[in-house]
Parts: structure tokens; sequence; C-alpha cells
């Protein structure tokens, strides 16, 4: 299976987000690029124009940010925590072989990466960020506190839409272990995937007790 590579160029370029979400099933909606404007504004809405926009990272986000950004530390939000909650049938899954991708669920607390976008470039920069996470309507944007050695940041992450089909609610953490060991699709595998987050949080010195069993049962 050929695969291709998350860029800022290429999330901006139809062609390859064609590419990536050809895979979706027959009749699923994609917002247009009018509703993602609009989704834009109203996040922006609760934002000082004039000032730097955080942006929460988690998963992919810490290691493969395709975002032009002047600043990255090592935050903790809580009220919600890391979850591969999300079934995926495109870019590390497919239909023939689905895999989990991460978002947000709520309880507990995250401990991620907090990227910073200067004031003159945030709607630029949204733009691409909301290609890479609002086609679909698996996400929810929401604005957090992040805490940075104990000061509160405001910040935009991403959250799972727990009525979206694709939310898998409860699986069994074997069942998790062999989606992400199994899934593929036209980005690489969900392993690949998960192997990247997790040498990420320990670049960060992060330990996460939810990826660890994973990982042990993952093998």
């Amino acid at each position: 299976m050929s695969t291709a590579q998350v860029t800022r160029e290429g999330l901006l370029d139809d062609a390859f987000m064609a590419q990536v979400y050809a895979q979706l099933p027959p009749g699923t909606r994609l917002r247009t690029a009018e509703e993602l404007e609009a989704s834009i504004e109203t996040a922006l809405s609760r934002h000082d124009g004039d000032a730097a926009v955080h942006v929460f990272g988690y998963g992919s986000l810490m290691w493969n940010p395709a975002l032009e950004h002047t600043g990255a530390r090592p935050a903790k939000v809580h009220g919600w925590h890391r979850s591969f909650c999300l079934r995926s049938v495109i870019g590390r899954g497919s239909q023939e072989r689905p895999g989990l991708m991460l978002a947000l669920d709520r309880g507990g607390a995250c401990q991620g990466l907090l990227l910073q976008i200067e004031p003159r470039k945030v709607r630029d920069e949204l733009r691409v960020l909301w290609r890479r996470e609002m086609l679909t309507e698996v996400y929810e944007p929401r604005w957090v506190n992040a805490d940075v050695d104990g000061v509160p940041v405001r910040a935009i992450t991403f959250a799972v839409n727990r009525s979206h089909p694709r939310y898998t609610k409860a699986l069994s953490l074997h069942e998790m272990a062999r989606m992400i060991n199994t899934g593929a699709g036209t980005l690489g595998t969900c392993r690949e995937y998960f192997d990247a987050t997790l040498q990420k949080l320990e670049t960060l010195g992060i330990r996460d007790a939810g990826m660890e069993r994973l990982r042990s049962a993952a093998g």
C-alpha cells in the first residue's frame, strides 16, 4: 500500500486531500470550505484577535504539527484524557484494515504539547489545522485551559464527538491493541502512529499510563 506524508502543503492541496479521504464510505459528508471558515470564525469569536493562538496537541500534532508556529511547550489539560477512541477508515486505516486514532475524551487529565501561532498568521494556520481535523465531524474544537509550569494558558484542542458513529466507546484493551497493530491506510500504519506518539511522549518526559498499557498489550 502506497503511503503519503502529511505536510502543510499537502493539507492545502485538494488533490492530496482527495487521496486521503477517498477511502471514506460512500455518502460520508465532508464539511465545505464555507463551513470550515464559519467554524474557525466561531472559535475565534472567543479570542482576542491581537493575541497569539495556542493549540494543544496530544497525538500527531506533537510530532508532525504541519503548522507554522513560534514555540512549543509541554502542557497539561485537566478534564480530558488521551484515548484511542476513534475507528479510522482513512489515513492510518481503511475499510479492509481499520485502525484507531486518538482523540481527547472526557475525564482525567492529559499531558501534551502546546503550539503557539503568532497573531498575524492565526487565520492562515487555523485553515490548515481545520482541513486536517475538521473535514469530517469526528472532532469538536474546544477552548481549554492548559497548564504550563503552573500558569494557565487558553488553547484550542480537539475532543471526540461522542455522537459520531466512528466513536468506539469502550473497546477492550485486547481489541484496541489488535486494531493498532493491523490498521493501515494511505498515510501508513496505525502502529507507526502509535509508536511515534509514544516516542514523542518519552522525549518530552511524559508517562501516559493508558499508552503504556496499550504498548504492553500490543507487544
